[in-house]
């Protein structure tokens, strides 16, 4: 059901958890970075929330991988051809949306006062309502659309992996792990897996073999396989198939970090997954399929540029209608009704890395994201908190609010936001970028135009590993787009 994704986050049977090392930048503070661990990946624990990123972000690839000899188009219209084509849309049906494809994307099925509260504030303060962030502008603020329909998720397990249950052509092993590609004479012929048993397995491919095991995996399995830094594959007793820089490298991830306020009344999701209030939203949703179960807990947002309101925006904002708290939060401040937003920097500067933690395949890689590591990152946080920590002085939130907890509103000096951000920042969950294509001169680049892992035959990446640089928005869109982009490239389509 929609709203689950706030009791898996944290813990749950269907998450890995990545821990940092110690950030230096944040004052060593370690973090969290939670993977799907599922059939359906991410699009199975997330927020569902569809956003495909700007016409910008895909004319900024076209550019970077102008430079291969292979031809491929990256442009807008060639990646929208692919986001429109597998979209059911239940409101919209244009030149950006479609109506018959198997990723039900809707409207929220319930929204809160709350975030309708947030939506007219943002307005108030002179951002235009938005009704379609996917459309030909991103600038505004507005209500989200997901990937559910009636309360019920669709994920790529239910829209793209259940309807061939029954094919013969197709066999998924679950709890089993991935563990490297088998590489003969320069060409991908299969993979070494395990199953739940602990028992090792080979897998042969009569085509190519692709992988698609997100940003933080990907890479780690590539390595396993011989493909990466030399040096660091030799470092933990690793053969080198091929010396690859690039993998492991140029990890980006959209950084967010909360404003948390109080309420001066019984407003929004306080305890509303608990005790008999849990009851009664069960029950109507099953006599009636209404209510809160149809939210998946955050509805409404915003794209703004603080600093120049006509130029692309800077910042990504998630209205939720409760206190946000973390383990560490709960300590010092009491769970109660109130809002969070979360603001985001949607193109940031900040790289960060994956590497191995040893030779084990069992073992999780290191993760160092660096989160706002890069001055512009922490400066475009700043602007994004200090605009939207005026939503709370604003009516008609200003006289629902009790306090706003976090940050202080009397210490907006930037030092002061600066030391916020860094002890709260964490990630928006769209690690990307650890295997990107590239142009053909770019050491750095792991991947060609056509998603093939240069110097090895038969073998592509199809996730978020891929970009060059990350899109701005949510990312489960984008990562969709690159699967049925391979598939195009692979049966030769383009």
């Amino acid at each position: 059901m929609p709203p689950g994704i706030f009791k898996m986050i944290n813990g749950s049977k269907f998450m890995h958890y990545h821990t940092t090392p110690p950030q230096e930048h944040l004052g060593g503070r370690a973090h969290d970075i939670p993977q799907g661990n599922v059939l359906g990946g991410g699009t199975s624990v997330n927020a569902q929330v569809y956003m495909r990123g700007r016409p910008s972000d895909y004319a900024e690839w076209n550019e970077i991988l102008r430079g291969n000899n292979d031809g491929a188009d990256w442009s807008w219209p060639a990646v929208l051809h692919h986001m429109r084509r597998m979209e059911d849309n239940n409101r919209l049906f244009n030149e950006f949306h479609n109506v018959d494809g198997p990723l039900q994307v809707s409207d929220p099925g319930h929204i809160d006062q709350m975030s309708r509260w947030f939506v007219q504030a943002v307005q108030a303060l002179g951002e235009p309502f938005n009704p379609d962030f996917n459309g030909s502008n991103q600038r505004g603020v507005g209500f989200y659309q997901f990937m559910n329909r009636h309360g019920k998720r669709s994920s790529a397990a239910y829209a793209f992996i259940a309807p061939l249950e029954k094919d013969p052509r197709l066999t998924l092993r679950l709890e089993s792990r991935a563990e490297r590609v088998l590489i003969e004479n320069g060409r991908a012929v299969g993979v070494v897996w395990r199953d739940k048993a602990g028992q090792e397995h080979q897998s042969h491919a009569k085509g190519e073999v692709i992988l698609t095991a997100g940003a933080l995996i990907t890479p780690k399995l590539l390595m396993l396989s011989g493909i990466g830094p030399a040096a660091h594959l030799r470092e933990h007793g690793l053969d080198v198939v091929a010396d690859h820089p690039g993998v492991g490298q140029n990890l980006v991830d959209h950084p967010e970090v909360p404003i948390i306020s109080t309420a001066n009344g019984k407003y929004g999701y306080y305890n509303q997954g608990n005790g008999w209030r849990m009851v009664m939203n069960g029950l109507q949703f099953k006599a009636f399929g209404t209510g809160r179960i149809l939210s998946a807990g955050v509805e409404a947002g915003a794209f703004v540029n603080p600093n120049d309101p006509t130029a692309e925006p800077t910042i990504q904002a998630f209205c939720v209608p409760i206190v946000y708290l973390d383990r560490d939060l709960l300590k010092v401040m009491q769970d109660t009704h109130g809002m969070t937003i979360t603001t985001v920097v949607v193109k940031p500067r900040s790289r960060g890395t994956v590497t191995l933690r040893s030779a084990n395949p069992a073992d999780k890689p290191v993760v160092s994201p660096n989160l706002l590591k890069d001055p512009e990152d922490m400066r475009r946080m700043i602007d994004g908190q200090r605009f939207f920590l005026r939503v709370f002085d604003t009516e008609p939130v200003k006289s629902r609010t009790r306090e706003v907890k976090f940050p202080d509103p009397r210490q907006i000096d930037d030092e002061s936001l600066a030391a916020h951000c860094r002890k709260m920042v964490k990630t928006n969950y769209h690690p990307a970028g650890t295997a990107k294509m590239g142009a053909d001169g770019d050491p750095m680049a792991v991947l060609d135009a056509r998603m093939r892992v240069r110097g090895i035959e038969g073998l592509r990446v199809a996730d978020m590993s891929a970009c060059p640089n990350i899109n701005a928005g949510n990312t489960t869109a984008p990562a969709l787009m690159l699967g049925s982009r391979c598939a195009d490239f692979v049966m030769g389509l383009e």
